[in-house]
């Protein structure tokens, strides 16, 4: 008895010393968000997770650091982000989207030959969703599930941000993309505006990649039965392989073909996915390399 009873005590000692405490109230403090609770204030989060309002709020304010949280500077109130994707896209809705971009993507790369992605909106960022490579084909870039990129200065972006409304858009414009490694793009408003109305007009986007030199990138947007944007398609490849006008060309029809039969499937199966999520505000965090 006193050997099981020491075993037990060691057993104790034992889980005691793996018990990282901090880790749980942390997790504690994410499960207190709900669909029916999206923000909340620092006494809020305390309550619900039944801390302290000095612990709540080193919590929250780690989370929001490490990009788990966003932070409204008017009202105070924290709320989700979307880089739970990046912990597993079986707790969120978007595994719907990328279960059903997820063939269409793989046709459309067997069709054209070359690598398609799927982004959506968040904050100021376009998020990598679903990624389809053409063989072994290695563009230079490290393009993954998860990889984000600012979605002012890029082409995946400026097809998607064309197709808000107009209060949205400025919400978007007046965030600052989540800061890494990329490279500092400046972005002239005016200069914006204008490839916006032009993606409007067109209903594409097609130039070179301002993060990396020598790669062609088209996107075109995902739109529902409201021309909204719901995601957006994009195609990379080497300037070098075609003149843009045969790139256009050659990829330009497939890849709105395939944008409007992923935005057909999810109006077919009752899906919804926001494009833009609930008064997104700025993250920090660590963005991983993007083209």
């Amino acid at each position: 008895m006193a050997r099981e009873a020491e075993g037990s005590g060691t057993s104790a000692a034992t889980a005691a010393r793996n018990h990282v405490g901090s880790l749980l109230k942390g997790l504690s403090v994410l499960e207190a968000f709900t669909p029916e609770r999206a923000e909340l204030s620092v006494s809020e989060a305390a309550a619900l997770a039944q801390l302290d309002p000095g612990t709540a709020y080193r919590m929250l304010t780690t989370l929001a650091d490490a990009g788990y949280l966003a932070r409204d500077p008017a009202t105070r109130r924290f709320r989700l982000t979307l880089k739970v994707l990046e912990l597993g896209f079986s707790a969120i809705a978007r595994r719907d989207l990328r279960d059903t971009a997820r063939p269409i993507l793989r046709s459309l790369v067997g069709e054209i030959s070359e690598a398609a992605s799927l982004g959506v909106l968040d904050g100021a960022d376009i998020l990598y969703v679903e990624r389809v490579r053409a063989g072994l084909t290695r563009l230079g870039v490290d393009i993954r599930v998860g990889t984000t990129i600012p979605a002012a200065s890029s082409a995946i972006g400026n097809a998607l941000l064309a197709f808000l409304h107009e209060d949205q858009l400025a919400r978007v414009l007046a965030l600052p993309p989540r800061p890494g490694s990329l490279p500092e793009v400046a972005v002239d408003p005016t200069l914006l505006a204008t490839r916006l109305a032009a993606a409007r007009r067109d209903g594409f986007v097609l130039n070179e990649s301002p993060f990396t030199p020598g790669l062609r990138l088209l996107a075109v947007p995902v739109l529902d039965a409201d021309r909204l944007p719901v995601a957006v398609v994009s195609i990379a490849a080497p300037s070098s392989r075609a003149s843009e006008a045969e790139f256009r060309s050659r990829l330009l029809r497939p890849v709105m073909a395939a944008a409007a039969e992923i935005g057909r499937a999810l109006a077919a199966g009752g899906t919804t996915v926001a494009a833009l999520g609930p008064a997104p505000q700025p993250r920090p965090g660590r963005r991983k390399a993007a083209a």
